[in-house]
């Protein structure tokens, strides 16, 4: 929602209600209703205040994931500590850092998230703390690594393996983990869905 936007992007700039009020020509007090709930911005007061923090207004009225940095060919994307089911992508308040990608990655309107992997049921080839860059989908190809939500949880990282009679396999990596099959009947009444499919995997080395 707007409000989490604003005050995340303000708190991050280490901005004050007041100083973002004084730079876009409003009163601190509707910036605290703004924060609040209590009010939205007309569109050209929203157009002043993404401007200000550099961001698309798609973004900043929470309609999309995605944060330009548009100067230099590079959006932002959020990456996120879990993927809770049943909310968009773009209303998750988990955001736990960022991480740059190529604008040209979004062609096509394709959307991209990011999630920081826990537990070690995909290593070795991922490792808790590895960041995931994840397109926003709920299909994809027979072996792909997805964020899956199985039951209506939080969504987990597996190898998907697709049979032809329908069935769903999560595979995991770690060979101390079992593989989970789901009938066709189990994975749509449960239901097993694809949120995102992972296409690079980022480990920052540590000394």
């Amino acid at each position: 929602m707007f409000r989490f936007r604003l005050k995340e992007l303000r708190e991050e700039a280490h901005v004050s209600q007041a100083q973002l009020a004084r730079a876009i020509g409003v009163s601190q007090s509707t910036v605290g209703m703004w924060e609040s709930g209590r009010s939205v911005p007309e569109y050209k007061t929203l157009l002043r205040v993404a401007d200000y923090f550099d961001v698309s207004v798609d973004y900043l009225s929470a309609k999309s994931s995605v944060r330009d940095i548009s100067s230099n060919g590079i959006v932002r994307i959020p990456v996120l500590g879990s993927v809770p089911a049943g909310i968009p992508i773009e209303a998750i308040e988990d955001v736990v850092d960022w991480e740059d990608i190529p604008a040209t990655m979004c062609r096509g309107g394709k959307e991209y998230f990011a999630l920081k992997v826990k537990g070690d049921s995909m290593w070795p080839d991922y490792l808790p703390g590895d960041v995931v860059i994840c397109q926003k989908t709920p299909k994809c190809d027979n072996g792909a690594v997805c964020v899956v939500y199985v039951n209506g949880y939080d969504a987990t990282l597996k190898e998907v393996r697709l049979g032809e009679d329908g069935s769903v396999t999560l595979r995991p990596r770690n060979q101390n983990y079992a593989p989970q099959t789901f009938t066709p009947g189990e994975a749509a009444e449960l239901p097993v869905a694809v949120c995102g499919v992972v296409v690079e995997l980022r480990r920052k080395v540590t000394k």
